[in-house]
């Protein structure tokens, strides 16, 4: 039987591959933590959501509007003119309304003198 390769019946070491030196496990760390930056960037609204919205100011035209049709709509409530569906529904539409009466809907800006 013969054998291949040393004759001091020894196997050579293998050669090292370019994937198995250090060289390749540095970049590959270096791709995984520029995903993994990615992926935090991406859904960092799930990770820390943002603060809540600030409250309207007390001398907002559209908070002062709101309040007082909110008030009405949950007197309505309390007397069982209305159930709890059409509160939430008068009270969407209050906003609405309340919007479009200060000048800051969709439509044309209040005038001067109106």
């Amino acid at each position: 039987m013969e054998q291949s390769g040393d004759p001091s019946g020894q196997e050579a070491p293998a050669k090292r591959v370019a994937l198995d030196r250090p060289v390749a496990r540095v970049v590959a760390l270096g791709v995984f933590l520029c995903v993994a930056a990615i992926l935090a960037w991406i859904h960092r609204d799930d990770l820390m959501p943002p603060p809540e919205a600030p409250a309207l100011a007390a001398d907002d035209p559209v908070a002062l509007c709101l309040a007082a049709r909110a008030e009405d709509i949950d007197q309505m409530r309390a007397d069982g003119v209305i159930d709890e569906g059409q509160a939430t529904l008068f009270k969407s539409r209050a906003e609405a309304l309340c919007v479009a009466q200060e000048g800051q809907g969709s439509g044309p800006p209040k005038l001067p003198g109106n």
